[in-house]
């Protein structure tokens, strides 16, 4: 049944509102800790779960968009939905689905998922679930329900055409997930977006806890393979912490998983230094600068507007020490791909143009015709396929000798990141 496409929909609540009626209304039958932001909300959404399921907790986890399946969206007790199990949710709710369409309500395509995650939620059933918007907060699908906890994580430009031309705009649609008496954890945020948010908490008396202020990353220094953290939650300091991610951003991400952790199990008492330990040192967040390759190393990262990219070669400076690096670089043709380009330049020793699996990705030819602006043509290689273009980052990184230090960043979009990846044969986790 023709559900229309993800990128494409009507902004509002009404229509997953009456299936969910319909379903019984599954999500309210778990405690939800809520993901809004632009850049970080699966990182953190990973990292939440990890640190719920080693308290024991059953966790359920929604995200978007996948790297490689459609079933990475919908985990529980850290495992995707089988085949079997996402067919089966599927055939279970479409009767609900119709009855919806039938009274003139078409169910949209994440709408759907969004119905099916909470079905399969409260059927397996959960302790909690982990939710991450996909776009926006106020009318995104994952809204009909209300979360516990609420994090924000940073707000920059991105989806402009939807959410405003403003990060104040944005952080008015993004702050539509902290309800009446939730508790919203805010990560660091522009001053603009900052305002916006506390409003929102004093219209919902909502309580508000902000990275830096109520909690925060006190130390950080670059370990093998990620970072050794000191953190100090809502409820005490925790020394010794090995994050397996790279960048800055990991760390803040991190640190807001915590505190939303903690701000779910209540009371005073801090969790346990070694159980939040355990469950860092264990986490992970595919497509988000991953190494998939090594000889050369090859880097994989689902950065995609501004904000996201330069988190991204922050942590490529800070975490690897290449002397060069070659570029794998495919952009969706709706995304801010000039300023994209302008961040990757002075990085980037040559970029190879390409394209990803998704129809909105731009084409390699307008991509290089672009990219010639601000790298020159000499710098700039044209490769229409991204297995080939793969294959020709590689060859020029292998070409500098094997002790030369130059590294390969492949990135632009998620599905870039999940192409590649699977290409790389690291698939699905």
């Amino acid at each position: 049944m023709e559900r229309g496409v993800e990128w494409d929909f009507e902004p509002t609540l009404d229509r997953i509102k009456v299936l969910l009626e319909l379903l019984g209304e599954p999500q309210r039958a778990y405690p939800i800790i809520h993901i809004a932001g632009t850049n970080g909300k699966t990182s953190t959404a990973r990292l939440t779960e990890a640190l719920l399921r080693e308290r024991n907790l059953r966790v359920g986890r929604y995200t978007s968009p996948h790297l490689v399946t459609m079933r990475e969206r919908i985990v529980v007790d850290g495992k995707p939905l089988s085949e079997e199990r996402f067919a089966e949710l599927y055939e279970e709710i479409i009767p609900y689905v119709e009855m919806t369409d039938a009274g003139g309500r078409r169910i949209q395509f994440f709408e759907l998922l969004t119905a099916m995650a909470y079905a399969g939620f409260a059927d397996a059933p959960v302790d909690v679930a982990v939710i991450e918007t996909g776009m926006g907060g106020s009318w995104d699908a994952t809204n009909a329900a209300d979360g516990t906890v609420a994090v924000i994580t940073p707000i920059s430009l991105d989806h402009t055409d939807r959410l405003g031309k403003d990060i104040a705009s944005i952080a008015g649609e993004k702050a539509g997930i902290i309800k009446p008496g939730a508790t919203a954890i805010l990560a660091q945020q522009e001053l603009e977006a900052a305002e916006v948010l506390m409003r929102r908490v004093a219209e919902t008396g909502a309580v508000v806890a902000r990275e830096g202020l109520e909690f925060g990353v006190m130390s950080r220094e670059v370990a093998m393979g990620g970072q050794l953290l000191t953190l100090r939650g809502l409820k005490g300091v925790y020394e010794e912490v090995y994050l397996p991610l790279y960048g800055a951003h990991q760390a803040s991400n991190a640190v807001c998983a915590l505190a939303a952790v903690e701000a779910l199990t209540g009371g005073d008492e801090p969790l346990d230094v070694d159980l939040v330990r355990q469950a860092f040192a264990t986490a992970s967040s595919p497509g988000r600068l991953e190494v998939v390759r090594r000889g050369p190393t090859v880097v994989i990262d689902a950065a995609h507007n501004p904000g996201g990219m330069q988190a991204t070669l922050e942590g490529l400076h800070e975490s690897f020490d290449f002397t060069k690096v070659i570029g794998v670089v495919a952009v969706m043709r709706d995304k801010d791909v000039e300023t994209l380009l302008e961040l990757l330049e002075p990085v980037l020793a040559e970029i190879v143009v390409t394209t990803n699996s998704s129809p909105r990705s731009m084409p390699a030819e307008e991509l290089g015709g672009l990219a010639e602006g601000f790298f020159g043509e000499e710098r700039v290689h044209v490769v229409p396929r991204l297995d080939d273009a793969l294959d020709r980052g590689i060859a020029i990184a292998d070409a500098e000798g094997e002790f030369s230090g130059t590294g390969v960043l492949v990135t632009g979009s998620v599905v870039t990141a999940g192409d590649a990846r699977l290409l790389l044969k690291k698939g699905e986790e």
